[in-house]
């Protein structure tokens, strides 16, 4: 065995010392967008698509997904759902009123509808940009 001196103790402090022990992770931000970007749908409202594939899933032929950015104040009107969905907010807070019944999502919730038997709205009455994620489940 080799013998340690000070000369390769001190190496090997400052190699250590420069290599971190630990990787902090960097927590993940949610996608922004301009003021232009996606197609406007009502005052304050934007659907940005993201992308589209085929479904491996026997009941769809097709999955597409896209943000809705909702500006503060903005709503979406009482839309019936022409197809099952998925739904997540990645950024902010919105009340949702789905089938007449009312509830509040925030950061991080996720919630679903279901083709045809759903007739859902939603109001932004935060002062914040809120984000809600949707996969599309197509069956044409």
């Amino acid at each position: 065995m080799e013998a340690v001196n000070r000369r390769s103790t001190l190496v090997l402090g400052l190699t250590m010392a420069a290599t971190p022990l630990i990787a902090w992770p960097t927590p993940a931000a949610a996608q922004t967008y301009g003021p232009d970007e996606g197609e406007e749908v009502g005052p304050g409202v934007r659907v940005v698509a993201l992308g589209e594939r085929a479904s491996v899933i026997p009941a769809y032929k097709m999955v597409k997904l896209r943000d809705v950015v909702i500006q503060a104040g903005a709503k979406t009107p009482d839309n019936v759902m022409k197809n099952d969905m998925l739904c997540h907010m990645t950024e902010g807070e919105l009340s949702v009123v789905q089938n007449g019944k009312k509830f509040t999502v925030k950061k991080g919730d996720v919630w679903t509808c279901a083709n045809a038997d759903t007739t859902e709205g939603t109001q932004n009455s935060s002062s914040a940009v809120a984000i809600m994620r949707v996969i599309d489940l197509m069956t044409s």
